[in-house]
């Protein structure tokens, strides 16, 4: 390059790329912001997809099918994991069938039709305190109640002497009313504690008001393996049993509620 004053070669400048106090043209700034942010936006989408993907390998979601023809979204949990909803709908549905008697059973006929007849109840072993008697519903939830340490068939025979002799010949009928139900404390793995507030409200023949007696209980519950399949040709208990533990828990301990603590 030659200087056009005094013909002399002018000396070529260095090429600059960057220099303090330098500018550079407006034009070559906005493209290079504009591809800095596309470059940030699209490491944060990254980052957001990511996520994503991690949380839905942790929490699988999938469409099953009922036998009934209705479609449900489920999702998959650890084997020892519950919900609260599970675990207090579980404790409902259990005292509930437990507590509530009418002496009222339901068979069927050789044709397929309901029958309404009294119930007999079951016998559980009679005591000194008890003809050892508990009503078919009663009998059936307790396989809700764990077989450790004959859990179960103490609670049965405790049932026993707490059901009037009047149940099973109509002259009584008593209800549980659910008042509170706690959410679920966990333990440890795969074990809770709920609590249960209710009154248990007995009905006579003369004495259509009721009576109620406060039954506050605090319930402790594990986690269960249930079977996926039952067999066509499995006995009608062991269905009502599968069915009872359906949703995979078991209840291991029933103590009275000590409210003071919980106060």
């Amino acid at each position: 390059m030659f200087n056009t004053k005094n013909g002399t070669k002018a000396k070529p400048e260095p090429l600059q790329l960057l220099q303090y106090n330098k500018s550079v043209p407006t034009r070559i700034g906005i493209i290079s912001l504009a591809g800095f942010s596309m470059a940030l936006f699209s490491l944060l989408l990254q980052i957001l997809n990511y996520g994503a993907v991690s949380s839905l390998g942790k929490k699988q979601l999938a469409l099953v099918q009922l036998s009934s023809g209705e479609s449900v979204v489920a999702q998959a949990v650890e084997p020892n994991e519950r919900s609260d909803e599970v675990i207090k709908k579980f404790i409902s549905n259990t005292f509930i069938k437990m507590f509530n008697w009418d002496g009222i059973v339901q068979t069927f006929n050789e044709k397929g039709e309901p029958i309404t007849k009294q119930d007999a109840g079951i016998d559980v072993g009679r005591t000194e305190r008890s003809n050892g008697r508990v009503t078919t519903s009663s009998y059936e939830a307790a396989y809700a109640i764990s077989e450790k340490h004959d859990f179960r068939t103490a609670f049965l025979r405790k049932l026993a002497q707490m059901t009037p002799a009047g149940v099973f010949n109509g002259d009584t009928q008593v209800s549980l009313i659910p008042r509170f139900i706690s959410s679920p404390r966990k333990i440890k793995d795969g074990q809770w504690s709920v609590d249960l507030v209710a009154t248990l409200v007995t009905f006579t023949r003369v004495d259509n008001a009721g009576k109620g007696i406060p039954f506050n209980k605090t319930i402790t519950v594990e986690a269960i393996s249930t079977p996926q399949n039952i067999p066509n040709d499995t006995t009608a208990l062991a269905k009502k049993i599968y069915q009872v533990r359906q949703a995979g828990l078991e209840i291991t301990q029933i103590v009275d509620l000590n409210l003071a603590n919980r106060q």
